[in-house]
């Protein structure tokens, strides 16, 4: 256990001795970020957060600590904490917090009671903006510290589950600030879910099985931009797809995309790789576990860990026992074994390194400009989730493709006329 004093303005890793590595993380990951390293640029000429805190609950990685040094450049104090257990990048934690103006409470393997903990710290370091990856950092604003809302400029959420936990809270009435929906821009759900996901995942996947997917039947729990990422890389790696869903219209996606659409209930018994990427609770069941071949394995892409039902497997199952790099192996009453990559946990952040740096760029630019409109739009947004204008979109977009050295055409005046005329048709 790691002796923690939370009421001390100081930060709290692993072991300080990694910073070196975290560094050199830090490093390669800025080579490969160009967007948001150009974002840095301005701030640092334009201070937008001169003398702001930001809080935020993110995946401690090299992409996230690139997005700590941007903020920094812009003048703000940062307070860092992790938004899943398994998710912190210890020597990064660690070179984060030799850096001033940054406070970081993290490490890999955090108890639920030390994650709850230090997203206290985060919060008693009075944030006048958040950034947030599930909702869990503001979520406990609103159960527990109140009194910082009158503070508050905004916040950014980050994922998908966080937004469906925003929206939920606008309806019941209880979101009390305004939130940016980072993962509605075009440059976020539509890049990092769709191919950081599709990648990270097998990447996870891979790390902690060393498993041929060419054959091999790898079913997909949800086909949102997520699912839609993991299935593509699933077929490309060899594999035959099934998706499962609940709702009409991607079911409908995926089979025109060429995936066999089934019921889980009858996928269960065909496949040899199951991952969750749907941000609901259970979607695989023991129901679904007795019925799977001896050697399936089980992996989640969702925020958190319960779209596996992790507890009744915990319970069902004869024996556990860690049989390589975060992959359980489960024995059934049946005598069959499963095993879990990840704890069930984000695969790709737990048995891996998250999104490749390139992806988290655009996330990050998001996030960064994000913050900028909240600053720049103090006082004027309510307390709801709001979307950032398809400019920043463009924006983003432009820097990127200026990254990558490509080019793009513009309209000419002719066209720009003919668009915008309603007179001329057939």
């Amino acid at each position: 256990m790691i002796a923690i004093c939370y009421a001390c303005p100081v930060s709290h890793i692993k072991d300080p001795s990694l910073a070196a590595q975290g560094r050199l993380n830090l490093e390669i990951a800025e080579k490969r970020m160009d967007a948001l390293l150009k974002v840095r640029e301005r701030f640092k000429k334009e201070q937008p957060f001169k003398g702001l805190t930001i809080g935020m609950a993110l995946h401690v990685t090299k992409e996230t600590g690139v997005l700590v040094s941007t903020l920094r450049a812009g003048g703000a104090k940062v307070a860092i904490t992790g938004c899943n257990p398994l998710s912190t990048q210890d020597d990064v934690a660690a070179a984060l917090a030799e850096q001033e103006g940054v406070l970081v409470w993290a490490y890999k393997g955090e108890s639920t009671e030390d994650y709850y903990k230090f997203l206290t710290a985060v919060l008693k370091a009075e944030p006048d903006i958040t950034i947030d990856d599930g909702c869990d950092l503001v979520s406990e604003i609103h159960k527990k510290h109140m009194h910082l809302l009158p503070k508050i400029i905004g916040g950014c959420e980050e994922t998908t589950t966080g937004i469906n936990r925003l929206r939920a809270m606008q309806k019941d009435g209880a979101l009390k600030m305004p939130m940016i929906a980072v993962n509605d821009n075009l440059t976020k759900h539509l890049m990092d879910n769709y191919y950081g996901t599709g990648q990270s995942t097998f990447d996870g996947i891979l790390r902690s099985t060393n498993l041929l997917i060419a054959g091999k039947t790898v079913v997909v729990l949800g086909y949102g931009s997520c699912g839609k990422g993991v299935a593509m890389r699933a077929k490309g790696l060899g594999a035959q797809v099934i998706v499962t869903e609940v709702d009409a219209f991607p079911a409908l996606q995926a089979a025109m995309d060429g995936h066999r659409v089934l019921p889980m209930e009858l996928a269960a018994s065909l496949g040899d790789v199951f991952v969750t990427v749907t941000g609901d609770i259970h979607v695989i069941r023991m129901e679904h576990i007795e019925k799977m071949k001896d050697g399936a394995v089980l992996a989640n892409s969702g925020h958190f860990d319960h779209e596996i039902d992790m507890v009744s497997l915990e319970k069902g199952a004869k024996r556990k026992r860690r049989v390589r790099h975060y992959l359980d192996e489960y024995l059934l009453k049946s005598g069959k074994v499963v095993y879990v990559a990840g704890e069930g946990r984000l695969v790709n952040l737990a048995s891996a390194e998250g999104h490749p740096s390139e992806v988290m760029s655009l996330s990050f630019c998001g996030q960064a400009l994000a913050c900028e409109y909240l600053v720049k739009n103090r006082g004027k947004l309510k307390p709801e989730v709001i979307t950032l204008p398809p400019e920043i979109d463009q924006e983003i977009a432009t820097l990127q493709l200026t990254a990558m050295g490509l080019s793009i055409d513009t309209l000419t005046p002719e066209q720009i006329k003919y668009l915008a005329s309603w007179e001329e048709g057939t």
